[in-house]
């Protein structure tokens, strides 16, 4: 499982350190993507293909869901640990993403999210977004 919040930095080629927690439990290989709130997906092989499999059951005749598999697959890249425990960000996510220096990573049980440090300050201090009401309207969802 993954948690916690680690903060890193860009290097010039595009490469993040993976905090060392973290690299065991990605493995050897694993899959990054885009995410949603425009944050960066980070899933072990394990995690991916499960939800890969989830994805291959919607139906390809409505619209939303084509959509989502196809924004969810086309940014898709399968990603390796360097010797120094990093890994390129490909300028496709990093765009995505708005990740230009400042990054923090975030595990969120089953993955990890990559954010621009900016834009997660920001998601942290959304007026709409405080834990009080997301708590309350996690008890709707029985949890």
């Amino acid at each position: 499982m993954f948690i916690g919040e680690y903060q890193h930095s860009l290097d010039t080629k595009g490469r993040v350190i993976i905090p060392s927690k973290f690299r065991d439990e990605l493995g050897d290989v694993f899959v990054m993507t885009k995410g949603l709130d425009n944050c960066l997906f980070v899933y072990p092989m394990e995690e991916w293909n499960i939800l890969q499999n989830k994805l291959k059951t919607l139906p390809l005749t409505k619209k939303d869901a084509r959509a989502f598999v196809r924004f969810f697959f086309s940014g898709a890249t399968e990603c390796q640990l360097d010797k120094q425990g990093r890994i390129l960000v490909p300028s496709n996510l990093r765009k995505h993403s708005d990740i230009t220096k400042e990054v923090v990573i975030i595990g969120v049980s089953n993955r990890l999210e990559l954010w621009d440090r900016e834009r997660w300050d920001e998601y942290n201090t959304d007026a709409d977004l405080n834990y009080e009401s997301i708590a309350e309207k996690m008890v709707e969802l029985g949890i």
